[in-house]
């Protein structure tokens, strides 16, 4: 009895030993195929051919909105104040009337200097027609020389007193004037600084209003210095300037390029511009800041690319390469511009070349790869990715599926099992049954 125990326990061995070399056999053959089959298979990617068109060179900055014109509009004579009739805020017209001082102490002073001429120009009158009379006695030797002489001095002093009149009444009528306070441009009043019925000083700092002159509107922006040269370059045309939000997306006014400045800031190594925009839709406001974008010239026939193709490696930017034997090159580019989703390429391309835009992130150089054009090419790297993980086992099965079957089939089929059912128990060799005692 125990000599039999023995020798069914020896046997159990022996076949539980040969069970486990088969399996690790059957496992070992399966990943092999697995490494060799898909995942070392064509890599799909898409590919875009590189194309010359011309190609708009922007230097791009950040800038403030300035009024074109500002004024404060400040009291030049001492009174009360009895009208403002602007409303804050409102556009208003080159002489539009902004505030009203109380003219009646101006216009006293200048009914005052109106009379004192009347006068002094009646004692010119008569002056003259003594001199008149004194010079036709003179030859008849009724009166002297000297008597003549002097009322030559008196009627040159009476027209000097005239001329000093009329220097007083006119300037008794600019003192009147400034009473009348109007809009010096076209402009937006700001919010008042004085209400009705206080009392203005002439000169004074705070002043009654603000008017602003905002179409057109000026932006004010900084430059690097190393833009100067090419800015002189093409200065001898009219250069056209972007207004943009502060997000960089939405475009506000387009303008003209009104002046840069004179010196460079030492300081900060930038050179200042200014911009002049029509802002008929008021879409620039004074204070406001903006992102400027300066066109200096435009790259005829450059090589264009989708910004995606370009990777940044350790020795800088690259891009793959297709090549007609379906391989891919490492090739480093220089990127001049890259807007909107558009890469500008000075050097590392050609015209006609083709480089990858998706799913060259498992590439590598020499790479096997399958061109696709379908706009879900990422889609369909990665179906092919997951399918290739997916990969059933190579090992043979008691269903009778051929070892390494074609990825996307489904396992067990042979036999009948429906997609998704659970697949036989059984998949190796049966164990053996152990000799009754």
């Amino acid at each position: 009895m125990r000599r039999t125990l023995v020798a069914v326990l020896a046997l159990l061995a022996v076949l539980l030993a040969g069970c486990g070399k088969h399996s690790s056999q059957a496992a070992g053959g399966g990943g092999k195929k697995g490494r060799g089959g898909a995942a070392d298979g064509p890599v799909p990617v898409t590919v875009i051919t590189v194309h010359a068109q011309d190609v708009p060179i922007y230097l791009d900055g950040l800038g403030s909105v300035q009024a074109f014109n500002s004024a404060t509009l400040q009291p030049q004579v001492t009174g009360q104040l009895i009208a403002v009739p602007f409303k804050e805020g409102d556009e208003v017209k080159r002489g539009d009337l902004i505030a009203q001082i109380d003219p009646r102490a101006y216009q006293a002073q200048l009914d005052e200097a109106l009379a004192k001429k009347g006068q002094d120009t009646a004692t010119l009158t008569s002056a003259k027609l003594d001199l008149k009379r004194y010079s036709d006695l003179l030859p008849d030797g009724f009166v002297s020389k000297q008597q003549v002489d002097q009322q030559v001095a008196t009627v040159g002093s009476a027209q000097a007193l005239v001329q000093s009149d009329e220097a007083a009444i006119e300037n008794a009528r600019v003192q009147l004037s400034y009473c009348t306070i109007r809009a010096p441009f076209d402009g937006v009043v700001g919010i008042r600084q004085v209400d009705v019925g206080n009392l203005v000083q002439g000169g004074s700092s705070s002043g009654i209003v603000v008017i602003t002159q905002i179409k057109p509107i000026s932006v004010s922006f900084t430059l690097p210095e190393q833009a100067l040269a090419e800015i002189r370059k093409a200065d001898s045309q009219k250069l056209s300037v972007l207004a943009l939000n502060r997000d960089n997306k939405t475009q506000l006014a387009q303008g003209e390029l009104l002046a840069f400045d004179n010196t460079i800031d030492q300081t900060t190594g930038t050179i200042k511009l200014k911009a002049t925009f029509a802002n008929t839709d008021k879409a620039l406001w004074p204070g406001q800041f903006v992102n400027t974008r300066l066109l200096v010239r435009t790259q005829k026939d450059g090589l264009t690319i989708p910004a995606p193709a370009v990777q940044r490696g350790p020795n800088g930017s690259f891009v793959y390469v297709a090549k007609p034997d379906q391989t891919v090159e490492m090739r480093s580019v220089t990127i001049e511009q890259s807007e909107d989703g558009v890469a500008l390429i000075s050097d590392g391309l050609k015209v006609g070349e083709q480089v990858v835009t998706d799913g060259q992130y498992r590439l590598q150089p020499g790479s096997k790869i399958s061109v696709s054009t379908a706009p879900a090419a990422g889609d369909k790297a990665s179906s092919a990715d997951a399918s290739a993980k997916s990969e059933p086992s190579t090992s043979t099965g008691t269903n009778g599926t051929p070892s390494g079957a074609t990825p996307g089939t489904t396992p067990g089929t042979t036999s009948g099992t429906a997609p998704g059912a659970t697949p036989p128990a059984s998949s190796g060799p049966a164990a053996p049954t152990a000799p009754r005692p």
